[in-house]
């Protein structure tokens, strides 16, 4: 299975009766602002570079962000403060992401998530991100990424779990930087941690403009190292 393949599979799953009907109501009914937009209303795939070495993975879509945009971190708060970064720091052509028509592409980078569908409430249940984890498995064997960027302790703890890493030696906190483990006696691949560019952590400056530069910075130096 290759990614496009695996895309396809994503935007037509129907595992969680609960998510499927929060983000089709969300599509039906819309915000007043995107009244005369066409929501997206399905699982949102991945999207970037097909030979990244960052792999980016964030928590789930936005109920008004990318489940109506049908793009990753596209058209919401969360969207306008990563797409930035990764264009100051190289990854991007543009620091604007607003539909999938926008012309934006990545380089070295792939985004991705823990949960595919627009959760109410942002809170995806245990059962929903391991419904929807055998995407993400996929997304790593393909890619095989030298580096995975984790925005947010959930999508830590989550890659942690693929990775079989004991939770008490990986403690989440922002620029936290790990080996993951391998099954053979190679070295996995670096896990480097941030928090969650949330209007709620962005506003309140738990998250600066130069502590998320920094992450991207770190990444690129982990990509290239031998």
């Amino acid at each position: 299975m290759d990614l496009s393949q695996l895309n396809a599979e994503i935007v037509t799953c129907r595992k969680c009766p609960r998510l499927v009907e929060w983000r089709e109501h969300v599509a039906r009914i819309k915000r007043r602002a995107y009244r005369d937009q066409e929501y997206w209303g399905r699982p949102v795939p991945g999207f970037g570079d097909l030979r990244a070495r960052i792999l980016v993975v964030g928590l789930a879509p936005g109920a008004h962000g990318s489940n109506r945009t049908g793009r990753a971190f596209t058209g919401d708060g969360s969207g306008n403060f990563l797409y930035p970064a990764l264009f100051r720091a190289g990854f991007a052509n543009q620091p604007d992401a607003t539909s999938r028509e926008d012309g934006l592409t990545l380089t070295d980078v792939y985004i991705t998530a823990v949960g595919r569908c627009a959760p109410p409430a942002n809170k995806p249940t245990s059962e929903e991100l391991d419904n929807c984890q055998p995407f993400l498995e996929h997304e790593l064997h393909i890619l095989k990424p030298k580096v995975i960027v984790v925005l947010g302790r959930i999508a830590f703890e989550r890659i942690l779990r693929i990775y079989s890493a004991p939770l008490p030696d990986f403690k989440f906190g922002h620029a936290a930087t790990f080996r993951l483990p391998h099954s053979s006696s190679k070295d996995g691949p670096w896990l480097l941690a941030s928090y969650h560019p949330s209007l709620q952590n962005t506003q309140t400056g738990k998250l600066t403009m130069s502590m998320f530069d920094a992450v991207w910075a770190k990444s690129r130096e982990l990509a290239e190292a031998e």
